[in-house]
């Protein structure tokens, strides 16, 4: 999509909105909540979560040399390596589906696979430190083992699933986006900048005191801006940065388009009859928790309070596990920019893939 087809977009929301009756409480309510939805998105998500990720994501673009991502994620690369490297590497970040993208992104310029690849966006806000106590420590020790394990098997199987159907063939150098200039700095000093930056991130996502976790916050954010200026040529900066908005203005637009969408869609939904559908281990409970998840925003650690609510009005526990493996993973704002990457038809069957294994993990779950 053309960057001018998402301006089109906005203006035929608005034009909806002008046109439809306001009379309607369900509407307006629908409204309210996307604007809501949207508001509280920025309010605790961009400033501490995406931007981390973006500027970490225009490093990788930068400074991660194509070799060395080739070497672990990389089509050549034995899949017993690249897949469990991939399905694991995004435990200590404490991210959700949107925060993710940029990393993918990242990862997939600098030359990863398209299975691997898409095993990293799958589990990483999966199977998050942070996610995985927060589930065991409030859903219990049973499901919260059968998230870590069906995340992990699930991120494998999606991505070996979509290497498989679509064998991507890269020639040397070719790569979804144009290639960028690697700089050279001393492999210390990268440590410190990465280390810093991916701080921030995890930090964030810990369950600490606030004015402890912003001052760490606040110390990695200004460590990172000392090594840039202190440690960084002119050249090298400007290269980092131009990268980093290359990211922002392919993945934001699509992000917030999404989230309001999705709080759009919040109120229109019959949560009594959601409710009623999964309250059996059934195919279809299965398939409607899965395609709930897959398509609702769950911002990073939220969907547990909502599934503890869900269970405790008669949710079964083989739809619970595979709304709680969809959705954290898969969203309407995170479709938007996958499709943005990947492209339509990869898109959908990566969709329909994750919305199938979530089913029948659930099941599978169910049974036991």
């Amino acid at each position: 999509m053309k960057e001018r087809n998402i301006f089109l977009l906005i203006a035929l929301l608005f034009l909806g909105f002008y046109f439809m009756p306001t009379n309607s409480n369900i509407f307006n309510n629908a409204i309210l909540s996307g604007f809501n939805l949207l508001h509280d998105y920025a309010q605790q998500h961009v400033l501490t979560c995406l931007l981390p990720a973006f500027f970490i994501a225009g490093a990788i673009s930068v400074f991660v040399k194509k070799e060395a991502i080739l070497k672990y994620l990389g089509h050549k690369t034995k899949k017993y390596v690249s897949y469990s490297i991939a399905s694991v590497s995004g435990s200590i970040l404490a991210v959700c589906s949107c925060t993710i993208l940029p990393l993918f992104a990242g990862i997939r310029k600098r030359g990863a696979g398209l299975g691997p690849a898409i095993t990293f966006l799958f589990s990483g806000p999966a199977i998050n430190i942070a996610a995985m106590f927060l589930t065991i420590s409030v859903l219990g020790l049973h499901i919260g083992l059968a998230r870590i394990s069906f995340a992990i098997l699930l991120s494998i199987l999606v991505g070996l699933s979509m290497d498989f159907i679509f064998r991507e063939k890269v020639k040397k150098g070719e790569l979804f986006m144009q290639e960028s200039k690697e700089v050279k700095l001393s492999k210390r000093i990268l440590l410190v900048f990465f280390f810093s930056m991916v701080m921030v991130l995890i930090v964030n996502g810990l369950q600490i005191d606030k004015l402890l976790k912003y001052s760490l916050m606040l110390f990695f954010t200004l460590t990172t801006a000392i090594l840039v200026v202190f440690k960084f040529r002119k050249e090298t900066t400007k290269e980092w940065l131009k990268e980093t908005w290359s990211f922002t203005k392919l993945l934001m637009p699509y992000l917030f388009i999404g989230v309001f969408i999705a709080g759009f869609l919040m109120p229109l939904l019959p949560q009594e009859l959601i409710e009623g559908i999964v309250g059996q281990n059934t195919l279809p409970a299965n398939l409607v928790a899965s395609i709930f998840g897959a398509f609702m925003y769950f911002s990073t650690l939220t969907e547990i309070p909502i599934l503890q609510a869900l269970i405790a009005k008669g949710m079964s526990k083989g739809p619970a596990l595979a709304l709680l493996l969809a959705g954290p993973s898969l969203s309407l704002p995170n479709v938007l920019v996958v499709r943005r990457v990947l492209g339509t038809k990869k898109t959908a069957v990566y969709v329909t893939l994750v919305v199938i294994y979530s089913t029948m993990a659930g099941l599978a779950f169910g049974a036991l």
